[in-house]
């Protein structure tokens, strides 16, 4: 079981997650929605396509995009479609 924790709070748990370039991608279903806003923010990977991203808040503290996912991901990037991956302020343990 992966568990991504934030602020002393569990905001993913899955025992489904994808493990990319050095990221657990966790399904978006497991992600608690109470703690993230979508922002504007985007960026392109060249072989996954264009990042979407989420700010979290949790007991007043916010990590700004620090989680962000592919909605429609690349051919051949299919394995992180549909999932959320978190930058370093996240501890994820698996």
């Amino acid at each position: 079981m992966a568990t991504a924790t934030f602020n002393g709070k569990v905001i993913a748990e899955s025992d489904d997650t994808t493990f990319v370039e050095g990221n657990h991608y966790f399904p978006l279903d497991t992600l608690d929605m109470s703690v993230v806003s979508k922002t504007d923010r985007t960026t392109f990977c060249p072989w996954k396509g264009d990042a979407s991203y989420f700010t979290l808040e949790v007991d007043g503290q916010v990590a700004e995009n620090a989680a962000w996912y592919y909605e429609q991901p690349k051919e051949g990037a299919e394995d992180v479609a549909g999932r959320v991956a978190f930058y370093g302020v996240v501890t994820v343990t698996a």
